[in-house]
């Protein structure tokens, strides 16, 4: 298997494509953990489980997304010096960021379990649910060193233009989780418990195997010294990554506000707001990927000095992006409302009512579909030419307004409007994102 790609050479479309397609299956894959959780805990449990899952939902991703921010960060350094062909300053990178990796994943996991019941309790979750989305809620808090292991594996992997090793461990993975997830859910009866557990479990095994795969590439070669802490190194590293991962923590931050008007409406809607929600994940998978493709393409371009490919892989990521959203949104359209009865026993009382609610949702989510996959093109050439700040203002422009849509807009206009509030965050981030890069592209590639 090929594990390194030089990104410097050849076709932009065919190299991003060759990258983002492992990539969003595997991205498809990781998402498919929380709905295989989700489908069980919502069929096999009943619809108060389901919404309880939901309810813990923006508050874990605002764990999993810093983590991920923080990853891609470090991950582009990485990239750049490989660009660069500097294998030197590489494996420096590797293992900086392993040790940062470390250090920041047991600061969160120990602030999430303190924090885990008094947000739950913040964002005015019912009380016939609070007690299960705490024990969800702070299970996958507690596998946060898990998870940030396999992230930051898999993100060098990818900064190498291997896509294909985690795509492989995600597969295995997923596998592992479905059989967890029936074991502990359906025939242990652990409930929302079982359901987290099998997660973190799957999870530790594509870091395992990520892990074998780094070992193997040619150019990791880490000596002693490079696991001297740097001072300056993590300054830099820090510097850069922590406005990526601020960006998502404020769009998790205004997540959980939204989570917290979801709240107030009856459990019924809650349901069927999360199984909506559970394939929003789905939906943004191949965006997901086709942005990390193009970061990595970005990246090893513009240290190697080939600005102008990078400029055109930019043009060829739009046009992929774009042709990508619309065949997403016209599946949605012919079986989205199929796959929302994967999460939902239309037997039981109120699944109809839960139902028509997550399908509206669906629609109005998918029709609009286009606008997020610009996002993560813009977002992540940004980021590649070392811009971290206009994807935090990105990130505030999607929080602000989440916000006033969820807390202001909806007390004049109704619950209608919660419907609405994703696509309208979606444009504030992208206007203020992809008005930058063209403003500012010609003092960013000089």
């Amino acid at each position: 298997m090929k594990q390194v790609t030089d990104m410097t050479q050849g076709r932009p479309a065919k190299l991003i494509l060759t990258l983002a397609f492992p990539l969003i299956l595997t991205n498809v894959g990781q998402q498919l953990y929380m709905v295989v959780d989700s489908s069980i805990v919502g069929r096999g449990v009943g619809l108060k489980a389901l919404a309880a899952v939901g309810s813990a939902d923006w508050t874990y991703w605002l764990i999993l997304w810093t983590v991920q921010g923080l990853t891609q960060g470090f991950a582009i350094f990485i990239s750049r010096y490989f660009g660069m062909k500097d294998y030197r300053n590489v494996n420096k990178m590797i293992a900086m960021s392993a040790i940062l990796c470390v250090l920041i994943g047991i600061v969160i996991t120990i602030a999430g379990l303190f924090a885990a019941k008094p947000l739950l309790i913040l964002m005015k979750t019912p009380k016939d649910i609070i007690d299960n989305a705490v024990i969800y809620l702070m299970t996958m808090t507690a596998g946060t060193l898990i998870v940030t292991a396999y992230n930051m594996a898999a993100a060098i992997l990818r900064a190498f233009g291997d896509g294909k090793s985690p795509l492989i461990a995600m597969l295995i993975a997923a596998c592992l989780n479905v059989g967890l997830d029936m074991l502990f859910v359906l025939v242990f009866h652990w409930g929302v418990f079982g359901a987290a557990i099998a997660s973190v479990a799957a999870q530790l095994f594509s870091f395992l195997f990520c892990l074998i795969r780094i070992k193997k590439v040619e150019y990791v070669r880490l000596e002693k010294d490079d696991w001297k802490f740097n001072n300056k190194i993590a300054v830099k590293m820090l510097a850069f990554a922590l406005p990526i991962a601020m960006q998502m923590i404020l769009i998790a931050i205004s997540g959980m506000v939204l989570q917290s008007a979801i709240n107030l409406q009856e459990s019924i809607f809650i349901a069927g707001y999360t199984a909506m929600n559970k394939m929003l994940g789905l939906l943004e998978s191949s965006a997901l990927s086709l942005g990390t493709a193009s970061s990595t393409f970005f990246a090893q371009n513009y240290g190697a000095g080939k600005k102008e490919r990078v400029l055109s892989g930019v043009r060829t990521s739009a046009i992929i992006s774009v042709i990508m959203a619309i065949c997403v949104t016209v599946i949605m359209l012919l079986i989205g409302k199929y796959l929302l009865q994967m999460f939902i026993d239309a037997t039981e009382e109120g699944a109809t009512e839960a139902l028509q609610i997550g399908f509206r949702y669906l629609l109005i989510a998918s029709v609009n579909l286009v606008i997020l996959y610009l996002i993560h093109v813009y977002r992540n050439v940004m980021q590649a030419l070392g811009n971290s700040f206009w994807s935090m203002i990105s990130g505030l422009a999607e929080c602000a307004v989440r916000i006033l849509m969820s807390k202001g807009i909806v007390l004049v206009l109704g619950t209608g409007v919660l419907y609405f509030v994703e696509p309208a965050a979606w444009l504030g981030a992208l206007l203020f994102i992809m008005i930058p890069f063209y403003f500012y592209r010609k003092s960013l590639l000089s």
